[in-house]
């Protein structure tokens, strides 16, 4: 019984404040372990990675697209006449040989597209921008099932002790009762009551190592560690108004930051397909060898040309038209769908506000419970030693004691629970 009463007040009075820091330190460890570990997060910086690749091809189209042309064509027949050179003698005229050889270098480069060039540049840095904060976004996303994790496993391990000492305290007892049977103070039933209720509370320990097994493979999983040390529920948030909530999570979630960038997208594909009605100004330059100049068709000669042109389009089918449709109701759509996020997350806020709030009534209501419990512990275990009470009166004084501990237990996990789903609306950065 000694030692029963001993975890009972280390439970009341929980553990130091330095364990409480070491254990906010030892959830930071392991939610950048799950960063550097977690495949989910590689992929998406392989996708920052391609988008950065993709943004460097658009800009290459502000320099002139340059490319070199080797050519062979044997071409029979071909276009001659004949005339006379003199009495008598008549020769060939051929307009090209039946070799024809030709190597240039040419360079195209737009002068002047009205802006379209530029907005395929800022609609491919605003892709390069939500790949990041899609990379940002998991990672708090990682961050938030670490931490629900990690106290779901100190949760369990509590649990545990408290079940090991409700058994031990079962055993006890029954040592108890088989000395009172053996002097025939108590009845045979009562030792089959004691066993009944031992093995019971060895299933339920059995369901919560279970559990416990189950969160330490999420913990493996997500940061490939299976340790969990530290034993207290530490998680700190700020402490101000739902109003200040709502507008930390505006701000700071990056939720918000990547539907900002989808609108953005979306405006910038708007720009550029009514940029696709507009005209382009094209230079082109070439310079190189090829044959078939009289009054030598055979002979290689240098060669160049200069010129510009000017690209206007009349009609495309209505294709163009469409897209610009499409854009439109596009950016409406992401628009409309950020004032969405905007009232789930104010509906999420509050509700993990009243979360919060009824955990921390249920805890001080669960004190005084605790206080009165084991008052009803301590004076029944006397009676009962004194023969005054029976077993079933001390069973019942212990089993309500143990149970306002595992209240009061699941009351701090869950107001843990509900500000990690706080810090994580609110886009708190806590690793």
């Amino acid at each position: 019984m000694k030692k029963f009463s001993i975890i009972i007040v280390i439970y009341i009075l929980g553990f130091a404040p330095l364990k409480a820091q070491n254990s906010a330190q030892e959830l930071q460890g392991l939610i950048q372990e799950s960063f550097n570990y977690f495949p989910k997060i590689k992929e998406l910086e392989q996708s920052e990675l391609i988008s950065n690749e993709r943004l460097k091809s658009t800009r290459s189209n502000l320099s002139p697209a340059i490319s070199g042309v080797v050519s062979y064509n044997y071409i029979d027949p071909i276009s001659q006449t004949s005339f006379p050179a003199g009495p008598g003698i008549t020769k060939n005229l051929q307009f090209q040989p039946n070799n024809n050889l030709n190597a240039n270098i040419t360079a195209n480069y737009v002068l002047l597209d009205f802006g379209r060039l530029k907005s395929a540049i800022d609609k491919s840095k605003e892709e390069l921008n939500y790949s990041k904060q899609n990379t940002l976004f998991n990672k708090s996303q990682l961050a938030s099932q670490v931490a629900n994790i990690y106290y779901n496993i100190i949760y369990l391990k509590k649990a545990i002790i408290i079940q090991d000492s409700i058994i031990e305290y079962f055993e006890h007892n029954r040592k108890v009762v088989h000395s009172k049977l053996s002097n025939g103070d108590a009845l045979n039933i009562d030792v089959l009551n004691i066993q009944a209720s031992i093995d019971n509370e060895l299933n339920r320990k059995v369901d919560i190592e279970n559990s416990l097994q189950k969160q330490l493979n999420l913990l493996e999983y997500t940061t490939g560690k299976r340790t969990v040390s530290q034993s207290e529920f530490s998680f700190i948030i700020k402490d101000v108004s739902a109003e200040e909530y709502i507008n930390l999570a505006e701000s700071q979630n990056v939720e918000y930051a990547l539907m900002k960038s989808k609108i953005a997208q979306s405006e910038f594909d708007l720009k550029l397909n009514k940029k696709q009605l507009t005209p382009t100004l094209n230079a082109t330059a070439a310079a190189g060898f090829r044959n078939g100049y009289q009054p030598d068709i055979n002979e290689n000669r240098f060669n160049y040309l200069a010129g510009v042109s000017l690209n206007i389009p009349i009609f495309s089918g209505l294709k163009t038209r469409s897209l610009i449709g499409v854009s439109t109701y596009s950016l409406k759509q992401t628009e409309l769908g950020l004032v969405s996020l905007k009232n789930t997350y104010k509906k999420d806020i509050k509700q993990a506000l009243s979360e919060m709030e009824s955990n921390q009534i249920k805890l001080r209501n669960v004190e005084s419970q605790i206080k009165a419990a084991q008052a009803v512990y301590q004076l029944t275990q006397i009676k009962f030693g004194k023969g005054v009470a029976t077993f079933l009166d001390l069973s019942f004084a212990s089993t309500t004691l143990q149970r306002a501990l595992l209240n009061k237990l699941q009351y701090e996990f869950q107001l843990c629970s509900a500000k990690i789903e706080l810090a994580r609306l609110t886009g708190e950065k806590y690793w």
